[in-house]
């Protein structure tokens, strides 16, 4: 495999695209922009951390941040009985809209912490929010049940014959859903990577539409319209009386 290789984390029946789930945030916050109740009343039931010293306010509040993905890889490559160690980029993997635009410089506070595990979701955040390239990756939700993101960039080639290990450290909970994850490297050429639902969606939009094309020509062909009397048309009226006042 040639680099760049895209490494990535795939969900299985992980539904990001429920209207209770997308709502879920505060993008005023995210920003830094806005950090009160008011402002963050669209994340609840995650919105305030409830402790012995009343409520606190989590940033980032929501669900889709609550439920931030926290599994973690280390790959290494064995070539005729030589194990070596990959180095995975994981900088360079967000959309620098996103980075600029919609996250801000702010810290987290009160969220996901380790001493309350009753309450933690996925994982957390150290440090500014817009310099964690995979929660910002995280928070652009995916349209279907079945999804990737992305995770790391290998920029070392990988021969043929090569044996990869994937060693995962496995937190994310996906058992209480009936979910599966897998991990996922891929290549990808100036058409992009590799997407099957496209593929599918354009072969069946087309398949329609040239049937649809063939049964009008044939409904045309078998009934076609009459022509009408052209002696009614008016396209040359105006230049007949233009001529006669003449």
């Amino acid at each position: 495999m040639k680099p760049p290789i895209y490494l990535y984390y795939e969900l299985q029946n992980y539904y990001q695209n429920h209207r209770r789930y997308v709502k879920s945030r505060s993008d005023s916050q995210l920003r830094g922009t806005g950090n009160d109740l008011s402002a963050t009343s669209d994340c609840a039931p995650e919105q305030v951390l409830q402790s012995d010293g009343g409520s606190k306010l989590i940033m980032p509040c929501g669900l889709i941040a609550w439920s931030f993905f926290n599994d973690t890889y280390a790959v290494t490559a064995d070539l005729e009985g030589s194990v070596t160690p990959v180095a995975v980029d994981e900088t360079g993997i967000a959309w620098e809209s996103d980075i600029k635009h919609k996250f801000g410089s702010q810290d987290a506070q009160n969220f996901n912490l380790q001493d309350n595990a009753d309450h933690r979701g996925g994982g957390t955040i150290t440090g500014p929010i817009n310099a964690d390239e995979h929660f910002i990756v995280w928070m652009r939700t995916a349209a279907l049940s079945h999804f990737r993101k992305l995770w790391g960039r290998i920029d070392t080639d990988l021969p043929k014959g090569t044996i990869i290990t994937i060693a995962v450290a496995n937190r994310y909970n996906t058992y209480r859903f009936d979910g599966q994850k897998h991990v996922v490297l891929s290549t990808s050429s100036w058409l992009g990577g590799k997407n099957n639902f496209l593929g599918i969606a354009y072969i069946v939009v087309g398949g329609i539409s040239f049937l649809s094309g063939c049964a009008f020509f044939l409904v045309q062909w078998r009934f076609p319209r009459q022509r009408g009397d052209v002696s009614y048309l008016s396209w040359n009226a105006t230049a007949a009386a233009t001529t006669e006042l003449h």
